[in-house]
């Protein structure tokens, strides 16, 4: 049976777990990744373009036909947050997770804890990620996230087993699919962990370098560990 969480019981767990810890500021930001609610479409297909005006003008269409469309709901948050609007897009995310489906809820938290991981709350990104996981096991979005965050705590073992976990439940892509990235350094960092995982140590390589050059320390020092260790 899935797990469906109210999201008082969500603040509670994230604040038990340490969500209430200082953001440690720019320099420990790790950013992960966020996933979007449906599949395909003319608001995600303007969204993946970089269009996000015409995004956020149709996912505010689907919502005024029909509120219930909480998948709807949760684009639109990735459209502001793709713009650094952070407290809109969380908002919206708050509501997803308050009255959608476990699926829904899902995709919500994994959203969320990519907000918290920009600002520095790393605890509570990955408490978000595990109640995540703990609703839908099967599900892989939450496993891709929660491999690249403990890839930038300098968990470089667990995330690697995670990646093979996430490609195990992944196997037709549709997971990866639906992964949007907030940084371009998020998606050099997904590809370079899941080359490793697989065992392309060339492909690895290159993207662990790109990603050592990039602008975030902690992923940055996260590469050259895996550069080190190759």
């Amino acid at each position: 049976m899935h797990k469906h969480w109210t999201f008082p019981a969500l603040l509670l767990l994230a604040a038990a777990c340490g969500g209430t810890e200082l953001p440690a500021g720019r320099r420990d930001a790790a950013p992960l990744l966020v996933a979007l609610g449906a599949p395909d479409g003319a608001g995600v297909r303007d969204l993946r373009a970089g269009r996000g005006e015409a995004a956020r003008a149709s996912f505010e269409a689907i919502l005024a036909n029909d509120p219930e469309r909480l998948a709807a709901l949760n684009d639109l948050a990735v459209t502001y947050a793709l713009e650094d609007r952070r407290d809109a897009a969380r908002s919206l995310l708050d509501e997803v997770v308050a009255r959608g489906a476990p699926r829904e809820q899902v995709v919500a938290l994994v959203n969320l804890s990519e907000l918290f991981a920009l600002e520095g709350y790393l605890t509570a990104a990955g408490a978000y990620l595990e109640t995540a996981r703990s609703i839908e096991p099967e599900r892989p979005e939450a496993l891709y996230a929660l491999a690249l965050l403990a890839d930038a705590r300098g968990e470089a073992a667990r995330a690697l087993s995670l990646a093979r976990e996430a490609l195990r439940a992944d196997e037709a892509g549709a997971g990866r699919a639906a992964l949007v990235f907030l940084r371009p350094e998020e998606q050099v960092h997904l590809e370079a962990l899941l080359a490793e995982a697989r065992g392309d140590r060339d492909l690895a390589q290159s993207r662990w370098r790109e990603l050592r050059g990039g602008r975030f320390p902690v992923l940055s020092q996260a590469a050259q560990r895996h550069l080190d260790a190759l």
